[in-house]
């Protein structure tokens, strides 16, 4: 199964449903389907969702394609993923993945 290290910070938002989407560069390509995300803090925690969608674009493109514009203006979105990708740019083509809150365990 395919699988992505999330930051420890981010991992909390993936499990309530409030982050459903991640953007990669010059990572291990995606396709949709099932997907493991790993926790970098503590790789003993992680989390199975199901990827819908993934698209490929400049960078300056993916804020406003997830309907992020207001909150992350360009220089945002740049410090943000340079805390990540030193090298990134703007004009750098990135691949969003877009993926389902992962399902709750069902209670017996």
């Amino acid at each position: 199964m395919q699988s992505l290290f999330l930051v420890e910070r981010l991992f909390p938002l993936v499990l309530t449903g409030e982050k459903t989407s991640t953007i990669r560069w010059r990572e291990t390509r995606i396709v949709p389907g099932p997907l493991t995300l790993v926790s970098e803090g503590e790789t003993t925690r992680h989390v199975v969702v199901t990827v819908t969608r993934c698209t490929d674009m400049p960078l300056a493109e993916a804020a406003g394609f997830l309907g992020k514009a207001a909150d992350w203006p360009d220089d945002v979105m740049l410090a943000g993923m340079r805390a990540h990708y030193p090298e990134i740019e703007l004009s750098s083509r990135v691949q969003v993945v877009e993926f389902d809150p992962p399902v709750a365990p069902s209670k017996a």
